[in-house]
């Protein structure tokens, strides 16, 4: 664009950039110079103006009627028309004292449009852009949003992204604006150098940094992406570490980071002194607070005179301090600790002043963000009342209290502000509320079963008062169940929780045959529990219940049952009964209608710092449940669980974990030469997945598997084998019978990861689970084909019923030595039992939480490395759910 005056003299032209893909506009001819007799301005006349008034173009500008014409008036007006940004081009004539303006108007934005970016969404670009469509276009506010996107680029680590914008002409002066961007390849770091480092390597320093070395094994992590805020951090990182190894004087002296060649990577330069390694001199205490005194205080500091300096400690220290004061009730101690460096002897002396403090009261305690929840669902967890002496341990507990609700954010803090006088304090508590709804669907897959499906509907601060309400529905091949359940921790704003559940459980046990399914037997499970907890201490709380349920145990009387009158139907005749050789005899005992009324106790001492995600603490459970105040069942069984968490190896959760209980009979239902065992089936505990990953539902412990015989050809013959299970697990009855006693161990590790990880909820972890369950009297088994010897010693195969009644026998050995086998009945069968061992199965495995955008999703891999004959595995599960 150019502007030029016309006045008998020319006047230097004004341009403005023109964009990338805009020729330049055509320089105006070269004005030929005249005569002007009269320099008086008569009239102003604009020209070419479509949507602005001549009015509004005459009031950019100080030309006014009556005025003389001179070129600086003139160049001035040209210079006030174009900073408008409104002109593509302007123009002014002087055709003696009658003013001409030209003017083109810059176009009108139409539309604003993105090509090229993949790796940055276009609503992520988008706030970055100022221009707007029907705004008037502008080169200088196109160049501002280019220059925007290619810094948001650099902040994503792609500083070889670069921006076009294109100009689309329309008609009635209208424009596309195209941005084409260029992403480039993500800008790695390539190589880190440090230069004057001699008592530590480079590898040993680079380790310290949160930047890495671009490497392919670092495709999961964004540590080797270059940002210019994690150099600086870096810098902080190598003095924090050469700090903490006695190196006092250690400075950075420069940083670079260079572009390579390519213009794609980074090259980063650090060039460091190390200086001289202290050790501590003389540590001492200096107290102005009467309840702290120098003698108490100085054999309690952890850093002894002689040992290398580490700066580290020196800060934990003073935090130390500055706890310890809270305990007492001083909130606002002022700990300094004064250096004493000494360079001769290269020792650092440290003197510790604890300054004068008044004793502080809480004068008040507020709660803000909470939109929800009401008031008293957070006030009632401050172990700090209003009035109260300031103790910074129960700050700590208040907090770590509030975060165990699960209604708020992670990293929740108790604010401590000055009071109205300098012996109060104000506590605040900013809370940010959460979804505390959750919408959860299980789904998984197994050989016996083949899916999985569960849901469930849970309310953990129902209508804002910490009440929890909950529903869940779950359906597989081995149950269907539904069960509600209400929570009121506070129970008329005392603290005394109650709560009830009501359920119903379909539970069956099955197998293929082929492709059918046979039920053996179904459970079904009617009742209600009742149950009330407080605290004793504030870790220390008991709980007691009441629980009473309606068993119906049954088998397919069409499958199962005897034929009593010949007919050849099974079961429909009341006098028909369970046949042990098609069910079992494990089944056929199991059967019938039994009602189980329980009380039951718990103690449980819990002290982790967060219930919902613990990382530090531990919980102990006990259990006694007595069942046999009233009811048909009668037994006595106590559990024991215990878990405990650290913080190890920086940001790293270890955790361990145990559990194990024990059932004892109080009745007598049989002998054990009955095969029959004084604790019902549905009442033994069972272990398997979720409890001990790696492993199928109930695929751990005592089991009854029926294996059929086949027909088969060896060696030209006929003969009949049996189906190995370990083979073919979906051909034979696999029945898990439970045992008396059982005990499950884990030990699991949470590993951080880099910043991107963490902003996309992912937190994975490696396990071990070990664990058995054992004890149970072994039923008896039937085996339709068992080899025995005849009177004259000679071996016979014989078939035999369920009662033990020989069907028929065969020689093993026909006349002319050759093996016999005997002629089966089709279905026959062999029952084994296994798995009743209190050997450890163990199993280790990986595992991936993730908060993503629909919602919290599990997936674990894990492989069993010990396990027993019979024991069902399982390889991989996953969960998902969603939160409101």
């Amino acid at each position: 664009m150019s502007g030029t005056i016309l006045a008998g003299t020319a006047v230097p032209a004004h341009a403005q950039d023109t964009p990338a893909a805009q020729p330049p506009a055509s320089q105006p001819p070269a004005v030929q110079p005249t005569i002007a007799v009269d320099n008086t301005i008569r009239s102003i006349v604009v020209n070419g103006s479509q949507r602005l008034e001549s009015t509004t173009v005459l009031s950019y500008m100080k030309l006014r009627v009556g005025q003389t014409y001179t070129q600086e008036a003139a160049d001035q007006a040209l210079k006030d028309l174009f900073e408008t940004e409104l002109f593509k081009d302007v123009s002014i004539r002087n055709n003696g004292g009658a003013v001409v303006i030209d003017v083109i108007e810059n176009p009108v934005i139409n539309r604003i449009l993105l090509e090229g970016n993949k790796r940055i969404k276009e609503d992520k670009i988008r706030p970055e852009i100022r221009l707007a469509p029907r705004q008037i276009f502008t080169r200088s506010k196109v160049r501002a949003d280019v220059a925007r996107i290619v810094e948001l680029y650099k902040r994503k680590g792609r500083f070889a992204a670069s921006v076009e914008p294109k100009m689309v002409q329309l008609d009635q002066n209208r424009v596309d604006i195209v941005f084409e961007v260029n992403e480039g390849p993500k800008s790695k770091v390539q190589q880190i150098n440090i230069i004057g480092n001699n008592v530590f390597s480079d590898g040993k320093l680079r380790g310290e940094m949160a930047t890495k070395q671009s490497r392919f094994y670092r495709f999961f992590s964004s540590s080797d992406t270059y940002d210019p805020d994690r150099l600086a951090f870096d810098q902080q990182k190598l003095r924090q570490f050469y700090l903490t190894e006695g190196y006092a004087d250690f400075r950075v002296i420069s940083a670079v980071a260079e572009l390579t060649p390519d213009k794609r990577d980074f090259i980063i330069t650090y060039v460091v002194e190390e200086g001289d390694r202290y050790k501590f001199g003389d540590v001492t205490v200096e107290s102005e607070i009467r309840d702290f005194t120098p003698e108490t205080l100085t054999p309690l500091l952890p850093m002894k005179e002689g040992d290398f300096y580490n700066a580290k400690q020196v800060e934990d220290t003073v935090e130390s301090l500055s706890e310890t004061a809270g305990l007492f009730g001083y909130a606002f101690a002022d700990v300094r600790p004064e250096f004493n460096r000494d360079k001769e002897t290269l020792t650092m002396g440290i003197n510790f002043q604890v300054a004068e403090s008044d004793r502080v009261y809480v004068e008040r305690i507020d709660i803000n963000g909470n939109t929800l929840t009401v008031d008293k669902v957070v006030r009632r967890e401050f172990r700090l009342n209003e009035g109260d002496a300031f103790n910074s341990f129960q700050v700590k507990r208040s907090a770590n209290r509030i975060k165990s609700l699960g209604f708020f954010q992670d990293e929740l803090e108790i604010e401590q502000k000055q009071g109205s006088a300098p012996d109060r304090i104000i506590l605040e508590a900013n809370v940010e509320e959460r979804a505390t709804g959750e919408l959860q669907l299980s789904a998984g897959f197994s050989s016996v079963e083949n899916f999985i499906l569960q849901a469930s509907v849970r309310q953990r601060n129902f209508r804002g008062k910490g009440q929890e309400l909950r529903a869940s529905v779950s359906y597989s091949s081995f149950s269907q169940s539904v069960e509600l359940g209400f929570t009121e921790p506070y129970l008329f704003d005392r603290n005394i929780a109650v709560g009830v559940d009501v359920f119903r459980r379909d539970l069956n046990s099955f197998n293929f045959v082929g492709n059918d399914r046979e039920t053996t037997f179904e459970q079904l499970t009617t009742g209600f529990q009742v149950r009330a907890g407080v605290p004793i201490t504030e870790y220390l709380s008991a709980s007691l219940r009441y629980g009473l349920s309606y068993d119906d145990v049954t088998l397919d009387r069409d499958l199962f049952f005897t034929d009593s009158d010949g007919d050849n139907v099974r079961g429909n005749n009341p006098n028909d009964t369970c046949d042990p050789l098609v069910a079992g005899r494990f089944l056929c005992d199991a059967i019938g209608k039994r009602t189980t009324s329980s009380i039951g106790a718990s103690l449980i001492y819990d002290d982790r710092d967060n219930r919902v995600r613990p990382t530090r603490g531990q919980t102990v459970v006990g259990s006694l449940d007595f069942a046999g105040l009233g009811g048909s069942v009668k037994y006595l069984r106590g559990r024991l669980n215990a878990a405990k968490y650290w913080r190890v190896l920086g940001n790293f959760i270890f955790s361990v974990s145990a559990e194990g209980g024990y059932i004892h009979p109080l009745e007598n239902r049989g002998s054990a030469a009955d095969g029959i065992d004084d604790i019902r089936l549905t009442d033994r505990f069972f272990l398997g997945e979720p409890q001990i990953r790696g492993f199928d539902i109930r695929g751990v412990g005592p089991r009854v598997i029926r294996s059929r015989f086949t027909p088969d050809v060896v060696d030209g013959r006929a003969v009949n084998t049996i189906i190995d299970f370990r083979e073919d697990r979906s051909n034979v009855t696999d029945d898990a019978i439970g045992g008396r006693a059982y005990y499950l161990g884990r030990a699991e590790l949470e590993i951080p990861l880099g910043s991107g990880a963490r902003e996309l909820g992912l937190r994975p972890s490696i396990f071990v689970d070990a664990g058995a369950v054992f004890n149970v009297t072994q039923p008896l088994l039937i085996d339709q084909r068992v080899q025995a010897l005849d009177a004259n010693g000679a071996p016979l195969f014989i078939t035999v019923d369920a009662n033990g009644g020989v069907v028929s026998t065969t020689d093993a050995v026909d006349a002319n030595g050759v093996a016999n086998e005997p002629s089966l009945v089709a279905g026959s069968f062999s029952e084994q039992f296994f798995g009743d061992s209190a050997k450890p199965r163990v199993s280790v495995g990986i595992g991936v939480n993730w908060n993503s955008p629909f919602g919290p999703f599990r997936i674990d891999v894990a492989r069993a490395l010990l396990k027993e004959p019979g024991d069902d595995t399982k390889l991989f599960t996953f969960n998902v759910g969603t939160q409101f």
